[in-house]
């Protein structure tokens, strides 16, 4: 009888430690997965940031291609005009 008391002491605590064991094990893992989660969120922030800058660069590049826009740059940065169009400069002299 005493044997098999301490055969069950003996097993009881082997559970115990197992338990503990587990539990540690299993906070670690918890917490191994919020980290996990909280990346997975900066992530997915960070797509939609760069999807929204990939949607800004393409609406760029449509007006850049425009006519619009070239004919505009032509005439700021190169200073052309069409045929037929009339350019009226601002007099210096103050009338």
């Amino acid at each position: 009888m005493r044997q098999n008391r301490k055969t069950m002491v003996a097993i009881l605590v082997a559970v115990v430690a197992l338990m503990i064991v587990m539990m540690t094990l299993s906070a670690k893992l918890n917490t191994q997965i919020e980290a996990g989660n909280a990346q997975i969120s900066d992530l997915q922030t960070k797509q939609e940031a760069e999807e929204q800058r990939t949607d800004d660069i393409r609406s760029l590049k449509d007006e850049m291609q425009s006519d619009e826009y070239k004919e505009q740059i032509a005439k700021e940065k190169l200073g052309l005009i069409k045929d037929n169009e009339i350019i009226f400069k601002e007099s210096d002299s103050d009338e």
